[in-house]
């Protein structure tokens, strides 16, 4: 992208250890997967410039998101979440649709991010779609989940396929540019 940057974005990943944080950002910044498990420690920031086009304007927007992945372990993120969410204006959280019981810690990580930055935006990936015959959560009780928050949105992904991948990340960027 050659243009201009006309806003820089914190956007925090959140979600429980192995949901594929780490690999839903290396599909959307660098569009790679690797089906090795590395975990994450400590915290990680990637960026990456997009043009979205505003929603009130109707205009093309360069955007700068700055990508912050964090070790999904939840002494860890007790520990820096004061300064992991500090500023943070959007919120992609993930689950592991294998595991259902990953989409229902995803509400006390929204707390967590609430409690620090107000009631963000958020996108909810049920990750790991590819896996259908081991899924336990499907799009209609993501969707559910998803409605008890407000400007929130949930997505199917696959960080494997890149399914949906794009698409939250542009969703949530420009929910965040609603807001201006």
């Amino acid at each position: 992208m050659n243009n201009e940057v006309d806003y820089s974005f914190k956007i925090c990943l959140v979600g429980e250890g192995g949901v594929g944080k780490t690999s839903l950002i290396k599909r959307f910044v660098f569009d790679q997967f690797s089906d090795k498990y590395i975990t994450t420690l400590g915290t990680k920031i990637t960026k990456k410039e997009v043009t979205l086009k505003h929603p009130r304007r109707r205009t093309s927007t360069n955007i700068r998101m700055l990508v912050w992945d964090i070790m999904g372990q939840q002494g860890f993120r007790q520990m820096l979440q004061n300064a992991y969410f500090f500023g943070c204006q959007g919120v992609v959280a993930v689950c592991d649709i294998t595991r259902r019981d990953t989409m229902l810690y995803l509400e006390d990580w929204v707390k967590a991010v609430y409690s620090i930055s107000g009631e963000v935006p958020i996108v909810f990936l049920a990750n790991k779609c590819d896996l259908k015959k081991e899924a336990e959560i499907n799009i209609k009780e993501l969707d559910k989940f998803c409605s008890k928050f407000k400007r929130s949105y949930a997505y199917l992904s696959s960080a494997k396929t890149g399914k949906n991948v794009e698409l939250g990340f542009f969703t949530l960027g420009e929910e965040i540019l609603s807001s201006d």
